[in-house]
């Protein structure tokens, strides 16, 4: 098992630069990483390793396709996060997404309250929490979709699959 939080580890820094770089991560990156995951734990453990893989592999692909249904994250992190679970598994993978999201939701405050557009943006959601509400609409809501704070979300996922490790294996 070392050996492929070491290859994931390897994976995670090179998604790391090219995120920060171009916010993307490329195909051959997320690809290579499924496929190694799986075939490693398919040589390892048999079946058992080969559906220990197909498991992290779907969980994280399914939960971040969720995030990305409703703008939160990009395609190239949902692939990441299906590499990240061929190659450590379910439990892993999902706690790494939930750390990576509390980063994110940090480093998101951080950003606003650095810009001092907090207060503005606040109102703006509770504007649109009323309208769902009370227009019983959610176009109010899909309107400030393209106001959404940008930033790479590797400076999220990093620190927080480091977590996931330290708190599984620390």
């Amino acid at each position: 098992m070392a050996v492929a939080f070491i290859v994931c580890a390897v994976y995670l820094i090179a998604a790391f630069f090219t995120d920060l770089r171009s916010m993307r991560i490329p195909n051959v990156l997320t690809v290579s990483a499924m496929l190694s995951g799986l075939i490693y734990h398919s040589i390892v453990n048999g079946w058992e390793g080969l559906f220990f893989s197909l498991k992290g592999l779907g969980a994280g692909f399914l939960i971040l396709l969720l995030m990305y249904f409703i703008g939160a994250v990009g395609a190239g992190d949902v692939k990441l996060f299906g590499g990240i679970g061929a190659l450590t598994g379910l439990w892993f993978t999902v706690q790494g997404i939930m750390y990576s999201v509390l980063f994110a939701g940090v480093i998101g405050l951080f950003i606003l309250l650095w810009r001092r557009e907090a207060l503005k943006r606040l109102r703006k959601l509770a504007g649109s929490i009323v309208g769902v509400f009370i227009f019983k609409s959610g176009l109010t809501w899909r309107n400030h979709q393209e106001e959404h704070l940008r930033f790479p979300f590797m400076i999220a996922v990093l620190p927080g699959v480091i977590s996931t490790y330290l708190v599984l294996h620390g």
